[in-house]
């Protein structure tokens, strides 16, 4: 498949690379045509990836994945262009984190509403999938890093298509069937993004980012 990758950091980087070991194609996008990053990421695989702007990626992609940090995404998506995301399924990995009063940070949008809902309204014919937001990117695609991969992913999103096929990648990742656990409709994101002050908090405590939620009943 053809897949782009809107975003050049650590997590842009790591399912880039995890996608283009599972055989697909990847095309990362980002600001400029000559952005650094994304160049080196081609360097690194040669035959299987490519770099130019996001609308360059978006118009590339057959599906989508917004792993731009969650202050930009709204204007990454919008240079992406609609017509390029109309009828795709773009899976949102960002968070609304707020740097603007230092360290740890607050959440931008927060309790009533959530980053992935605000895309969705913004793009209302791109089928917005929100995943993998609630974990470090190594865990994203090696889960099985810590406890034998039996722990937690969530998703959410208005879309069932969408959502099989986002299913479909995450089991790819290493995901088991059992602990991909479907929220529902993309209201869900605002929970997951909430998420990210108690994930920074342990994070802090710990000096260890490889953790992750398993739910026990």
């Amino acid at each position: 498949m053809k897949i782009a990758v809107l975003g050049t950091g650590n997590v842009g980087h790591t399912i880039g690379t995890k996608l283009i070991v599972l055989g697909h194609t990847v095309m990362m996008g980002s600001r400029s045509a000559d952005n650094p990053k994304a160049k080196a990421f081609v360097a690194e695989h040669p035959n299987e990836a490519s770099a130019g702007t996001f609308s360059d990626a978006a118009r590339f992609g057959e599906l989508i994945f917004n792993c731009t940090s969650g202050a930009g995404s709204l204007e990454a998506l919008g240079l992406a262009g609609a017509h390029n995301l109309k009828g795709k399924t773009l899976i949102d990995l960002s968070n609304p984190l707020d740097f603007s009063k230092g360290n740890p940070p607050s959440l931008s949008i927060v309790n009533t509403n959530s980053l992935g809902e605000e895309i969705q309204k913004q793009f209302p014919e791109t089928k917005v999938v929100k995943t993998l937001n609630t974990m470090w990117c190594g865990l994203m695609v090696n889960p099985g890093l810590i406890g034998g991969g039996d722990h937690q992913v969530f998703l959410c999103g208005n879309h069932e298509d969408a959502k099989e096929k986002t299913k479909v990648l995450l089991k790819a990742f290493g995901w088991k069937e059992k602990n991909i656990l479907d929220l529902g409709d993309i209201s869900a994101a605002r929970g997951t993004e909430m998420y990210l002050p108690l994930w920074l908090r342990i994070w802090g405590a710990t000096k260890n980012g490889s953790f992750n939620l398993k739910l026990v009943s």
